[in-house]
């Protein structure tokens, strides 16, 4: 086995339904993009099967994604694309805004941070699903797992927005106790946050935010704790997260309805991967050429979609591959490809 390319990204199959209740039985309370539940897990990958098979896309797809290590054959991270949040309903969340009270007589002025209920990124695409197995935290995989997907969204751009969103989980504890729901959402509901997110079990939250007050949340006015949890994540988020923050994702501005954690978003042309990816062409080589830097290559197919982290080469508009690597692309000589940097993380 070549160890040009150790990860390789794909779409999810058949097969992969052991690796998907693998990584949802290991999600702690709040992730609930992927609950523990079979028949909703076999669901979830029929409907990314059909997604990645059909020349149609409505935007209620989506797109599941498995990361193997080639050197093992297993699976050791799932990521995934929702094509149009909201598509059935309205995609709430948190608007961080600030409000200005003066008194003039008194000689009194404050800003004042408050949270607005919104639907403004409703029909964004979005990420979902990300997990990645602890062992591999300090290598290139949890990159491949994160950026690619954007590489497959500008491959078929006609099957998403132009603004990408990723919500990042927020604080709770292991036994789901989570300040900012417990300030908030419990008020209205008198519900626990795990039993919140068991009732929403990675469905809609829609009929969540009907609920919850159409007026703004003065965040002055709640517990110290709930104002300290307001775009803090839990400890499983913080990789995923700062990716997204490498990637150029704005994260200062929305925040996610249930525990208060950041969510991100920008505009598809301004993150880094698709911002400095180049479209190719493929050719083979005995060795793969230069060793200099991680590439992550992609070819420009749906169905059959590949992305691998590889030490190729860019040779003016060609990118060099070992055999190996072209075969695991799924790609021939001359076939397109697009590549981007790949950096080690830090």
């Amino acid at each position: 086995m070549s160890l040009e390319a150790p990860f390789l990204l794909r779409p999810c199959a058949e097969g992969d339904l052991p690796a998907l209740e693998r990584f949802a039985a290991a999600s702690p309370v709040g992730i609930t993009t992927l609950p523990y539940d079979r028949a909703y897990l076999t669901d979830r990958l029929q409907r990314s099967l059909h997604a990645f098979a059909s020349d149609d896309a409505s935007g209620e797809e989506i797109y599941l994604f498995a990361l193997e290590d080639r050197a093992s054959g297993q699976v050791i991270g799932i990521s995934g694309i929702a094509a149009r949040a909201g598509f059935a309903d309205r995609f709430y969340s948190f608007r961080n805004e600030f409000v200005v009270h003066s008194s003039r007589p008194l000689g009194v002025s404050n800003r004042i941070h408050t949270l607005h209920l919104c639907h403004d990124l409703t029909d964004v695409s979005l990420f979902i699903s990300y997990h990645i197995d602890r062992a591999y935290a300090g290598t290139l995989a949890p990159q491949l797992l994160s950026r690619a997907r954007l590489l497959f969204i500008a491959q078929h751009a006609e099957r998403f927005a132009d603004r990408i969103a990723a919500e990042s989980a927020g604080m709770a504890d292991d036994s789901g106790r989570c300040p900012f729901w417990d300030a908030v959402g419990r008020r209205f509901f008198g519900m626990d946050y795990p039993t919140i997110e068991r009732l929403t079990g990675g469905r809609s939250k829609s009929f969540i935010a009907d609920l919850m007050p159409p007026s703004p949340i003065y965040v002055p006015l709640l517990p110290e704790e709930a104002q300290f949890a307001i775009g803090q994540l839990h400890p499983i988020a913080e990789l995923p997260f700062s990716i997204l923050l490498d990637e150029g994702f704005d994260a200062d501005t929305y925040l996610d309805i249930f525990d208060g954690g950041p969510t991100a978003v920008e505009r598809l042309p301004m993150l880094k991967s698709v911002a400095s990816s180049r479209r190719l062409r493929a050719a083979i080589t005995g060795d793969g050429g230069s060793r200099n830097g991680w590439l992550m290559a992609v070819n420009a197919k749906r169905q059959d979609f590949r992305a691998l982290a590889v030490r190729g080469s860019i040779q003016g508009e060609v990118l060099l591959l070992d055999r190996d690597s072209a075969a695991a692309l799924a790609v021939e000589a001359g076939d397109p490809v697009r590549a981007a940097a790949l950096a080690w993380p830090a």
